[in-house]
């Protein structure tokens, strides 16, 4: 056997050469080198997910502004879609009970990333105070469980309404906590963008008193929680997940006070059976997705924007019903969400024009400066290099 795997090995020797024996030793070093980097690579995105600045580095990395406002329009159109079915056809009238099993399967699946280490790491408890931690989660109750309540009792047109509100909110709040001004051309998009969203709702608008009286509690709510959600991902290296961990208690101690007062009696004996209960779980499901990538957005952007494509949903719902199932919700409503949509384009174009500004407001420049130096022995050229930056 020996001689036979010697004369094996000169046999392949004859064949390949020397060069042929440098080629497969350079591929198999190659190789090597390969598998080495490779697990260089998922060492250290795995120690960068340790910490809570390389979490918040990974998160805007791969889930920029554009995709988690993608991520996040797609399923609010799917949860909104999902809650019609449960709220009309199951016949689930418990709004606030609805709210509290979606923000209860979002803290399990929390639990779940958190015991297989996939949750990213908090920042240190000294960087936020507890109470803002604290008052996030309370207003995230409210917030999310009288939206649910209004629009049972309101219809479609003065939800909307109601949501236009948020807008103007939004910038007197941030304008008043963090001293934030925007460009009169962004203050002009977003009165278009308002108006639009009026005209095409108001066909659908009627009143109703206890109606009426939830959504404007809801106004104030909404806004504050979407300006927290911003700031404490944007200023204190919070990510979406890490957040949500932290929050959802608070959210459903509070959603558990709220129901008495909200929701009916005879939650426990309604019929759970296969069919509605699978209904109800998949809404709860879509709302830990809704909860997260609106989470994704509002770190990514700013709680108007994230405003503006809520609005941006129900014209594209609109106008896809129209051309696509046919629907005629009137030439005054397709004109409204048309002027809507342009509204909301400037205002995008701005945004992007502002960004790309700050970004190269951020880039040094380097200018070639010449500049002579003279010595003792006569005089002599150099050139220095000057770092400029663009403020």
């Amino acid at each position: 056997m020996q001689i036979s795997s010697v004369g094996g090995m000169g046999l392949l020797d004859s064949l390949l050469g020397a060069e042929g024996r440098k080629s497969f030793k350079r591929k198999d070093s190659d190789a090597g080198e390969a598998g080495k980097a490779l697990e260089e690579l998922r060492g250290s995105l795995y120690n960068e997910l340790r910490t809570s600045e390389g979490a918040k580095r990974q998160q805007q990395r791969f889930c920029g502004p554009v995709v988690a406002m993608t991520f996040n329009f797609f399923v609010a159109v799917g949860i909104i879609l999902t809650n019609k079915l449960v709220m009309g056809r199951v016949g689930f009238n418990f709004p606030i009970f609805l709210t509290l099993l979606h923000y209860a399967v979002s803290w399990l699946l929390l639990a779940i990333f958190k015991t297989l280490s996939w949750l990213p790491v908090s920042p240190p408890a000294k960087t936020t105070p507890s109470s803002s931690i604290f008052l996030l989660g309370a207003i995230m109750a409210f917030a999310s469980g009288l939206a649910n309540t209004s629009l049972k009792y309101n219809s479609v047109g003065f939800y909307q309404m109601a949501k236009i509100a948020v807008t103007p909110t939004i910038v007197l709040a941030e304008f008043v906590l963090f001293r934030k001004t925007i460009s009169f051309k962004k203050v002009l998009a977003l009165g278009a963008v308002s108006a639009g969203v009026a005209v095409a709702t108001v066909t659908d608008l009627q009143f109703n008193a206890f109606g009426a009286c939830i959504a404007l509690a809801w106004i104030v709510p909404s806004a504050i929680n979407k300006i927290l959600w911003s700031s404490l991902q944007q200023q204190a290296n919070w990510t979406a997940l890490a957040l949500m961990w932290k929050t959802t208690p608070i959210t459903i101690f509070f959603l558990l006070a709220l129901m008495p007062w909200l929701d009916p009696p005879g939650v426990l004996l309604f019929k759970w059976d296969i069919n509605n209960s699978c209904a109800i779980l998949s809404s709860a499901l879509l709302g830990f997705l809704l909860q997260w990538s609106g989470a994704l957005a509002l770190g990514a952007t700013s709680a108007t924007s994230h405003v503006v494509l809520g609005q941006f949903k129900t014209c594209v719902i609109l106008v896809g019903g129209y051309i696509l199932l046919d629907s005629d919700p009137g030439l005054v409503s397709l004109s409204g969400a048309v002027f809507a949509l342009a509204g909301m384009s400037v205002y995008t174009s701005l945004n992007l024009k502002e960004s790309k500004d700050g970004s190269n407001k951020q880039i040094p420049v380097q200018t070639p400066v010449s500049k002579t130096k003279t010595s003792e022995n006569g005089s002599e050229d150099s050139t220095v290099i000057k770092t400029t930056n663009d403020v």
